[in-house]
């Protein structure tokens, strides 16, 4: 990890030096002199890191340098700090300049000192370099290398999991009927079963057992297995499979294949398996590169061969079956009894859980989440432990941090997971190591995240693509390497909500702590720490007399509860202790009714989150937060904008609206007011939600400059708006996510006029007056939601909607004044959600067969004039949910009549809205 640190400082040093080289004069030689020797320090890092956790004194040293490179990036930032130039005008200006002359040579010469200061420490760390080079390379050629135990217990385990009977094995028999399956059935061309999970929940057990199974080894005339690992050697693992595949015939290898290199290797097996039947399994695959070089190798025929494969990348699995056809197995975690089971078979050697331990003992299996590895490991050491010792298991419950850290039974365990961690590439390592600022079972909002990881400096920009979509990159690989789990998703497939392992999270709290990468305050530590470079606040502040030096602090973090009688956060304590450089505030849900004064001293700040306070206005000196890229105020009281929220040229995001709920309607959205001038945010990416109801044509052509929105949603629309509105929807060609609001419902929406749409667009939402679907819609292929509301449409929209190929999702609020409607066979073929709210004139429905053929999700709330239930209904066999709310009492008896045209759905649910929600019965 410190190469980590040591890597991001040198990309923060290469564009400091390149951005400030005017002002960096006489401490030109020192930035330099520093640079060179952190790129020399990194390339030593590289084989210092793996050896930290065996190696005391290499951990100490690798300490020291991280703390140098924090130290520099303080030099730096106070560089940038006092040397941010402020505006002026005329002979004011000019008194600024020569105050400011005076300023920058007392900041020159104390920022010279500090460079100085830095030069010797990484000098003494550059001899160390020295001293503990031969140190290194002694530790690499012996035989006691720090790495090899760790590999060797990773190995051990794996050979100790092949070894054990099935029926010493919990949650197998499904899994392994499962895979047999897709080996010996199936197409007769040559196929991939890739089983697919994170490490430790025993797909190589899983997979080895399969391998040996008898009905596999029937079916297949000649079997190999090889291990492919993190570092492998193509030759050596070509020749392990030819040597199974001669040893198995009793036929000899000859002896020049020692020697021989891929391709000779890859001609013999291609030579030997051309005619047969073949099985060969490859055990913990990590990249797709491995796949790419492994593939080729296997000749392909009609004889029913499979290639089984193990991997934690579902990228890799994915990608093999895409190349060679088959299937994906994606090993799910125990079920909470089959946990239970193998939990006390291990901790009470097959006896029943005393019942005064038993609610200590399932808390700490909650934390191996179905992990046979982790309960395994876990149990075992708890079986060490005295059952008549209460406090022994209280104490594991309530730290078990610690027993990962500290006790030996549990290193294996920790070594196994930490590797997926370990294989990461630095940037990536950042990323994660960030979610340990999320309390624990916390829901992870992906966008989110993905804007700390941006402002925080961990993306790395690429040419082509805003920083957003390379932060998705990111995203989308922990969650292929199984590193991110996935909560819920949205109906088209991204990724709404996510989590950590709770094992995981423990590991990576270990790591940060160890790292000084943040500090937590509310889980183990009940003091703020005394330095801190992320401080992540996750119980209510009670502040304790005392001094706090907050001076490297560069990102705070509010998880405290929503509480009115807790007491409000104070940033005061912050600020007092030298709060200077901070990046990131985050303090939604803090009890703050008034915008904190303070923060516009944070020059530095680029993301700001006032969300789910009362807080009511924002001050102009706002207008001093140059570099703010994120202005999160959703579900505030703020409905204006000073025109100073103007200068703030690098805003990324601003999010200002909040939600208004009623009972007889859906939520009205509150907005903010709409300023002149936004042609000047040009970096704006998300606009959410303004009012144009006041000078709405300059408004309208200001959006049009916006080049980059993706996310766009305007409030207060009218009719005479529309001309402007369509010219500017036209120019914003990377738009994904549209949101048309007019001022009152009888206001006409006017949008015919659009005739190069946004093709990205996949979210348009549209409330007011249409009475025709506007001819552009049809045409967004990519196009997966549809909400219209209060359109007042007159024709049936669905027959040149069904073509759509991604739609996924469509809901009509009081959208149509027709009296049927009509699916059409073969369309809607993505739909999986379909709502309908108050059409008011609808009497019937029908649904052809062969239409909404993936449908999940159907529901009827106040059409009160719907006569039956929709013909056709009984053959969308995908339906799992439908709901019939505020139904006219004569159509709620004819749905009891055709109650066994719905017995294939899963639940039918019946009912009526009141204020304090939806009171109703499942039919």
């Amino acid at each position: 990890m410190a190469e980590s640190v040591v890597t991001f400082l040198l990309q923060k040093l290469d564009t400091f030096a390149h951005e400030n080289v005017k002002l960096l004069g006489g401490i030109r030689e020192d930035v330099g002199y520093v640079r060179d020797e952190l790129e020399r320090i990194r390339a030593f890092l590289r084989v210092a890191d793996a050896k930290e956790e065996g190696d005391e004194e290499i951990k100490v040293w690798v300490k020291q340098v991280r703390d140098v490179a924090y130290d520099i990036e303080d030099v730096l930032d106070d560089f940038l700090l006092r040397f941010s130039h402020h505006g002026g005008r005329g002979f004011y200006r000019h008194l600024c300049k020569i105050a400011l002359t005076i300023k920058h040579l007392k900041a020159r010469h104390r920022i010279a000192s500090g460079l100085q200061a830095v030069r010797s420490r990484v000098t003494n760390i550059a001899e160390g370099h020295q001293r503990y080079r031969y140190k290194l390379s002694s530790v690499e050629e012996g035989s006691s290398s720090s790495s090899v135990p760790v590999n060797k217990t990773w190995y051990d385990l794996r050979g100790d999991a092949l070894l054990l009977e099935e029926t010493q094995l919990v949650g197998i028999d499904k899994p392994k009927r499962d895979l047999i399956g897709g080996l010996v059935g199936g197409r007769s061309e040559l196929q991939v079963v890739a089983v697919a999970g994170m490490g430790g929940l025993g797909k190589t057990t899983l997979a080895s057992k399969v391998y040996e199974d008898d009905v596999v080894k029937r079916h297949f005339q000649h079997h190999a297995r090889v291990t492919v690992s993190q570092v492998f050697e193509l030759d050596d693992l070509l020749r392990k499979i030819v040597r199974q595949l001669f040893d198995e015939m009793n036929q000899t290898l000859q002896q020049e294949a020692d020697s021989m290199d891929s391709g000779e290797l890859k001609a013999i097996l291609a030579s030997f398996l051309l005619e047969k039947r073949y099985l060969v399994m490859l055990d913990d695959v990590w990249e797709v590169g491995a796949w790419d070089a492994l593939k080729y190798a296997f000749p392909t025929n009609n004889n029913g061969c499979r290639l089984m494969l193990t991997t934690r990348n579902a990228k890799v699995a994915s990608v093999s079956t895409i190349d060679l056809g088959g299937m994906v197995y994606d090993l799910k975690p125990l079920s909470p009894e089959q946990s239970w089971n193998l939990f006390c078979g291990k901790a009470f050697q097959g006896s029943q859980c005393p019942p005064y331990l038993e609610k200590i003992s399932k808390n700490i299996l909650r934390k191996c989440e179905g992990l046979p590895l982790a309960i395994v490991a876990i149990s075992g050491m708890l079986a060490s432990k005295d059952r008549n010792r209460m406090d022994e298991w209280e104490m594991a419950e309530r730290s078990l941090g610690a027993e990962l850290e500290g006790n030996d039974r549990l290193q294996s365990m920790k070594n196994i997971l930490s590797f997926s961690f370990n294989d990461l590439p630095y940037n990536l390592k950042y990323c994660f190591l960030f979610l340990s600022i999320f309390p624990e079972d916390y829901p992870i909002d992906p966008r989110k995240l993905i804007r700390f990881w941006i402002v925080e400096g961990f993306v790395q920009e690429k040419e082509g693509r805003i920083p957003e979509e390379v932060g998705e990159v990111y995203f989308k690989e922990l969650v292929n390497r199984s590193l991110i789990q996935v909560v819920d998703r949205y109906y088209d497939g991204r990724i709404f909500e996510c989590r950590i392992h709770d094992l995981f999270r423990e590991i990576i709290l270990l790591k940060s702590k160890d790292q000084s990468f943040v500090a937590i305050f509310g889980e183990q530590s009940k003091a703020l720490p005394g330095r801190a470079r992320r401080l992540s606040i996750h119980k209510p502040l009670e502040i304790v007399d005392g001094e706090y030096e907050f001076s490297s602090l560069r990102s705070l973090f509010w998880f405290g509860a929503k509480d009115d009688s807790i007491p409000s956060l104070s940033l005061s304590i912050f600020f007092n202790g030298g709060l200077r450089f901070q990046r990131v505030l985050d303090c939604r849900g803090a009890n703050i009714d008034t915008f904190p004064e303070e923060i516009a001293k944070l020059y530095n700040l680029r993301y700001l989150s006032l969300r789910d306070t009362k807080v009511r206005s924002i001050p102009r000196s706002i207008g001093k937060l140059r570099n703010l890229e994120t202005l999160d105020l959703r579900n505030t009281y703020v409905t204006e904008l000073p025109n100073e929220i103007l200068l703030l040229r690098h805003l990324r995001h601003i999010l200002v609206y909040r939600y208004k709920k009623s009972f007889t309607s859906s939520a009205k959205v509150i907005g903010f007011k709409a300023l002149g001038g936004l042609e000047t945010l040009s970096f704006l990416q998300s606009l959410c939600f303004i009012g144009v109801n006041h000078g709405g044509a300059s408004v309208m052509k200001s959006i049009g400059e916006l080049a980059q929105l993706r996310r766009l949603c305007i409030l207060q629309l009218r009719a005479e708006h529309g001309a402007d509105l369509c010219s500017s929807i036209e120019k914003l060609r990377y738009l994904r996510s549209l949101s048309l609001n007019t001022a009152n419902p009888d206001e006409v929406l006017n949008l015919q006029n659009i005739s190069s749409p946004p093709q990205c667009l996949r979210k348009l939402v549209m409330s007011g007056r249409l009475r025709i679907l506007p001819h552009w819609i049809p045409s967004l292929s990519n196009l997966s939601t549809l909400v219209l509301k209060e359109s007042g449409l007159q024709v049936d929209p669905f027959e040149s909607l069904q073509s759509l190929p991604n739609l996924v999702h469509v809901e009509l609020n009081q959208a149509y004044d027709g009296e049927t409607l009509c699916f059409k066979a073969g369309g809607f073929k993505m739909l999986k959600l379909l709502d309908f709210f108050k059409l008011e004139r609808l009497r019937k429905v029908t649904i052809e067969k062969g239409t909404m053929t993936c449908l999940k999700q159907m529901g009827f709330r106040s059409c009160k004039s719907l006569e039956e239930v929709p013909s056709g209904i009984e053959t969308l066999g995908n339906l799992d949910f439908l709901d019939f709310i505020d139904m006219s009492n004569e159509f709620l008896s004819r749905l009891r009549q055709r109650r066994n045209d719905l017995l294939h759905v899963s639940a039918v649910l019946v009912g009526h809205e009141t204020d304090g929600g939806v009171n109703g019965y499942q039919l």
